[in-house]
């Protein structure tokens, strides 16, 4: 038997003016909303991540008794592996994978129950909730630093973090709100600023977070990245105006929520006219393509300092950090050229246009045997973000406005299972196929990502057949 919700009205709820966009045409929104909501959460875990991975490292080198000092000259990887270092890498990986599966599987029944939530209780609260989560976390992660706790309670601060819907519940309530404030014309560019600030932020944290810790450990940056989940919280409750009208009654505790999200694939939701299972094949083409791009995108992104680390390319950190920043910078480049492809061309073919760019680059990538190959190929990959910000907004066309937050929650729990997929798929993959094609990872990264293209672009040669049929009818 469902509950009553108890949670309360957030302020300026309870005598708020409608909320803005396209439900409520006389009132606007400003220019900037959510997106800094957005910046901060990923500027929390991109700091976060890299940072516990490596204290992990020297927590359990120093728990075996090895030195872990690196070799810093990339010939010495021809020499015997270490059996001390060996365990303590397979260690500090089956470390990570616990904390990573523990965040997701809990993270897998919070998010779709939250998203759904939120499309009748209100945005705020999905963007508020999750990162006092990741805040509580973060308070987690110091406690074990300060008082040398066993790691194992890392564990417990992922599930805490999980419980309140982690950086996913975010993901999905920014994409949510920007597809309840936009028209159609304008989602896609929307959609790309938020994903351009994904980038962005990810390429902040990690400079920051590297030369802070080499100057003053890991307390101190855990300590910002507290600070910065409170920020966010604090802004998505001062600054952020609602998007939807709050139904005081909306029950949090019930199977309604999932039910909404089984109901949007199963039947290909409450818009859905004319052609019932084309627009059900749709939705589910569209969500296999985006699965696909972005589990290309993790795996390929976890090789690309492995490939540039080894040999023949042996790169020091000053041109891995170059070369991340050319990755980053492409979300800025991606963003300014799906706005100028919009001027002339429809929505999938900037899509097949971000996927080519992506595709020659992994080829180039594979056989990238020197610094300019392999710099090319990152030059190459100059729209290769341009693909995922499409295929957000035409899932959000396909659904009512009512089931933007389920869908976003689904899109959401879809990404979180491409970085375990990928990261798999691709690490195992790796040391495979050393013995015949090292960059082989990557020829078959874009060898994937031909299903997508072929995917985005036969369905709107379909759509267009049946536009045209259509008119002729008419």
């Amino acid at each position: 038997m469902d509950e009553p919700d108890t949670a309360a009205i957030l302020p300026g709820e309870e005598d708020a003016p409608p909320a803005c966009g396209p439900r409520q045409p006389p009132y606007s929104c400003p220019v900037v909303t959510v997106e800094p909501v957005l910046f901060l959460s990923v500027f929390s875990v991109a700091l976060q991540a890299p940072l516990s991975t490596q204290y992990l490292w020297e927590r359990v080198s120093e728990d075996l008794g090895f030195n872990s000092s690196r070799r810093a000259e990339c010939g010495n990887s021809s020499l015997p592996a270490d059996p001390l270092q060996q365990e303590v890498e397979t260690l500090t990986a089956h470390w990570n994978l616990y904390i990573s599966l523990g965040g997701f599987s809990v993270g897998l029944l919070v998010v779709p129950l939250l998203g759904s939530w939120s499309d009748l209780a209100g945005r705020r609260r999905i963007l508020i909730l999750p990162n006092l989560g990741m805040a509580l976390q973060a308070v987690v992660y110091l406690v074990v630093m300060y008082l040398k706790l066993p790691v194992g309670y890392f564990l417990l601060g992922r599930l805490l973090s999980g419980l309140s819907g982690d950086f996913t519940a975010i993901l999905a309530g920014c994409f949510a709100y920007v597809a309840d404030i936009s028209d159609k014309r304008s989602l896609t560019f929307r959609v790309a600023v938020l994903e351009a600030s994904l980038g962005l932020s990810g390429m902040l944290a990690s400079i920051i977070g590297g030369q802070w810790r080499r100057a003053q450990g890991y307390i101190n940056p855990f300590w910002l990245v507290l600070a910065t989940n409170v920020a966010s919280a604090l802004y998505a409750y001062l600054f952020v105006r609602e998007s939807v009208v709050p139904d005081p009654s909306a029950k949090l505790l019930t199977s309604r929520h999932h039910k909404a999200v089984w109901h949007l694939y199963s039947t290909g939701g409450s818009s859905c006219e004319g052609d019932r299972r084309f627009h059900r094949c749709k939705l589910w083409l569209y969500t296999l393509c985006f699965f696909l791009v972005v589990t290309v995108h993790c795996g390929a992104r976890e090789l690309y300092v492995l490939y540039e680390l080894s040999s023949p390319l042996c790169w020091g950190s000053d041109l891995i950090g170059y070369g991340s920043a050319a990755q980053h910078l492409a979300y800025l480049s991606s963003l300014l050229g799906l706005k100028l492809m919009q001027y002339c061309l429809d929505d999938s073919w900037v899509a097949l246009v971000g996927l080519a760019s992506n595709i020659t680059g992994l080829v180039v990538f594979s056989v990238a045997d020197t610094t300019n190959l392999m710099f090319t190929g990152y030059g190459l990959c100059f729209l290769f973000m341009a693909a995922t910000p499409v295929l957000r907004s035409k899932l959000s066309k396909l659904v009512d406005p009512s089931e933007q937050g389920a869908l976003f929650a689904s899109i959401a729990c879809v990404e979180n299972l491409c970085f375990l997929v990928g990261s798999g798929i691709f690490n195992s993959l790796y040391p495979a196929t050393l013995h015949f094609m090292k960059g082989f990872p990557f020829l078959f990264a874009a060898i994937i990502l031909l299903f997508p293209a072929g995917i985005i672009g036969t369905v709107r040669c379909l759509e267009q057949r049946r536009d045209q049929s259509d008119s002729t009818g008419s």
